[in-house]
C-alpha cells in the first residue's frame, strides 16, 4: 500500500460475504467488518442482528487508489450483491442487510451517485436500485471473531451455502483483479 491509502465503507448484506471478496483484490490492504449507519453507540453483533440499532453490517476497505479505484470497488460491489432488494440479501432479511454506500468524501458521494445512474441507464437490473448513499458518521469495528470469517470457518454451514459460492462466482468474474496467489 502506498502513502495515498484511502478507505471505502460498503454494506451489501452479510459482512462475511463482502469481506471474503474484497480481501482477494489486488490493491486492497485491509478489510474490516463492522457496523455503520445506525443510532446506537458501540453496537454489538447481537444488537445489530435485531435490526433495532439501525446499523448495517458493513466492511471498511483500505485500498491503494493507484492500483484499484473507488469506482472499481463500486463495480465489484454492484456485481456481488442485489442492490434492488430493500433490507434484504437472499435469506438475510432486515435493515442490517441493506445495500448502502457510506461515503467518506464528496468525491465518493458523487462517484456513488454516478455509478448508480450508469447502472440504471444500462438496464442491468430489472428493478430499481435501492442502495442508500449516506455520509459515514461513525464506523464501529465488529467483534474480532468476525475477522477472516470464511478462512477461519470454511465448514460453517452459512459459509458453505452462501459465502463460498459467492466468492467462487466473484473469482470467475474478476480473475484479472485477484491478488497474486489468490487462486481461481
Amino acid at each position: 500500500m502506498n502513502e495515498r491509502t484511502e478507505t471505502a465503507t460498503l454494506a451489501g448484506g452479510c459482512f462475511w460475504c463482502l469481506e471474503a471478496v474484497y480481501q482477494l483484490l489486488d490493491g486492497v490492504g485491509t478489510v474490516k467488518s463492522g457496523y455503520a449507519g445506525g443510532h446506537s453507540d458501540n453496537p454489538t453483533y447481537q444488537q445489530v442482528c435485531t435490526g433495532r440499532s439501525g446499523h448495517a453490517e458493513v466492511v471498511r476497505i483500505s485500498f491503494d487508489p493507484d492500483t484499484i479505484t473507488f469506482d472499481d470497488l463500486l463495480d465489484i460491489f454492484f456485481t456481488i450483491h442485489d442492490p434492488t432488494t430493500l433490507n434484504r440479501q437472499g435469506g438475510d432479511i432486515g435493515t442490517q442487510y441493506r445495500s448502502a454506500i457510506f461515503h467518506e468524501s464528496e468525491q465518493q458521494r458523487v462517484a456513488a451517485e454516478r455509478k448508480i445512474a450508469e447502472i440504471t441507464a444500462a438496464g442491468i437490473w430489472p428493478d430499481p436500485i435501492v442502495t442508500e448513499i449516506a455520509p459515514l458518521e461513525t464506523f464501529y469495528p465488529a467483534e474480532r471473531y468476525h475477522d477472516d470469517y470464511l478462512r477461519r470457518n470454511p465448514t460453517q454451514p452459512y459459509c458453505q451455502a452462501v459465502v463460498a459460492p459467492k466468492v467462487a462466482k466473484f473469482r470467475r468474474q474478476h480473475l484479472q483483479r485477484l491478488k497474486r496467489g489468490a487462486g481461481v
